[in-house]
């Protein structure tokens, strides 16, 4: 096949962030098919004015300059949104293909998607990383009627004009159903575990603690990812504070930049935790994650506890399972409940910080819990979430696409996984 790849913001291992369509892409390539990645560049100090192109792994990459970060605000990220729509429909159009894979977020990646596939008669897939509007509408951050009736029309659009729906958690799909759209038609495919790459490194993780003179042989919890209103990384600082008052060894190191990123670090120093047992550092690239990970005691998924964010895929998540590390997470839905069932690590949704403080101190000292939940957390990663299984499964729903039989989209991929959607 010859597959149109629409991704506003992909990444190499070289940058921050997920990686999960550079791993899809790359293992199509090794499948033999061929991707034209379609992206933007973000930095705001580039030299570069229109598109350029280049190589990884054998994806072939279309970048097109448009400045982004997570400190911009909701208008500023729409601006940002539209430039890279326009810019993508004009690409797309130029490019060869047997089908377009657009997988958001943002929800506008569906602009250039749905003209140019009916333009060139060729099928496109959706790929659904977030419930868009649900989530800024959740948070505050879409506030206006006219622009939700806008962003929800856009959500049933992009849905309605694609063969087959990606939907990245079972509550997923049962969102994008909930508009109509048939459900055979929607495959769950999860965020993933690359089990090679983070595979637990002793050498790595020595390195990673050597680097830090405050942490030593001390227990870490370690949180990497973004400081935004619906990451609710406060709860860290809460924590940290708690800890504290126990007189515990623990130390969190919590790495990524944000919108929040000033006023959490803010909170604290106020609360005098900063630089004693909670330790701010800057993102890192993803090809440094597995270090960290193969050094930490616990990980975390942290996220404000909102009915919309229970539905998500975090990557976080995967790549602790991936490293064998126990996972800590403060919010319900399905994550919780594989944590819960699998006894991978610490399913803290409904506790007090106290309660949560006493909990993890009593974890991480226990030898036989730490081990018993790590070996779990890895044997979860390679039982459901391996990414070859995974990407062998998307390639599978595009071909059913291209061979006109989208409706095996659910049979390919159903997304069963013993545990509720929400």
């Amino acid at each position: 096949m010859r597959i149109i790849y629409l991704h506003q913001y992909f990444n190499t291992p070289a940058m921050s962030g997920g990686t999960r369509s550079y791993e899809m892409a790359r293992r199509m390539v090794v499948a033999g098919h061929e991707v034209q990645m379609v992206t933007s560049y973000r930095e705001p100090d580039s030299d570069k004015t229109s598109w350029y192109q280049s190589e990884e792994s054998g994806i072939q990459v279309h970048w097109y300059p448009v400045p982004y970060s997570n400190h911009m605000g909701f208008m500023q990220r729409i601006k940002a949104f539209f430039s890279f729509a326009m810019a993508a429909r004009k690409k797309v159009l130029e490019l060869d293909g047997d089908v377009i894979f657009a997988t958001s977020t943002p929800l506008t990646i569906a602009l250039p998607a749905v003209p140019a596939a009916k333009k060139k008669r060729i099928p496109m897939v959706f790929e659904v990383r977030d419930l868009w509007p649900e989530m800024p509408i959740a948070v505050g951050a879409l506030n206006n009627p006219l622009l939700r009736f806008a962003a929800r029309k856009l959500e049933h659009w992009a849905y309605h004009n694609s063969q087959a729906v990606v939907a990245l958690s079972p509550g997923m799909k049962e969102g994008v159903v909930q508009t109509g759209y048939p459900a055979e038609r929607v495959a769950v495919i999860p965020n993933s575990s690359d089990l090679d790459e983070f595979q637990h490194d002793d050498k790595a993780a020595a390195g990673f603690r050597a680097e830090r003179e405050w942490l030593g042989d001390k227990p870490l919890l370690v949180y990497a990812g973004t400081f935004g209103p619906t990451n609710g990384i406060g709860y860290l600082v809460e924590l940290a504070r708690e800890l504290q008052s126990l007189d515990s060894d623990i130390r969190i190191l919590a790495v990524g930049d944000g919108a929040e990123r000033d006023k959490i670090m803010a909170e604290a120093r106020a609360a005098g935790v900063l630089g004693s047992n909670l330790f701010i550092e800057d993102k890192l690239p993803k090809s440094q994650i597995p270090a960290m990970l193969s050094a930490a005691t616990v990980s975390s998924a942290i996220f404000v506890d909102l009915p919309e964010m229970r539905r998500n895929s975090a990557n976080k998540f995967f790549d602790a399972l991936a490293s064998g590390t126990p996972v800590m997470l403060n919010y319900g839905g399905w994550m919780h409940e594989l944590v819960a069932k699998h006894q991978c690590g610490l399913s803290m949704w409904g506790k007090s910080v106290p309660q949560v403080a006493q909990e993890l101190e009593q974890a991480v000292h226990d030898a036989t819990w730490l081990e018993s939940a790590g070996k779990a957390a890895r044997q979860l990663a390679e039982s459901h979430f391996a990414r070859d299984d995974l990407a062998e499964q998307l390639i599978s729903v595009l071909a059913a696409v291209v061979d006109g039989h989208p409706e095996k989209a659910a049979t390919v991929a159903p997304g069963d996984y013993g545990v509720s959607s929400a």
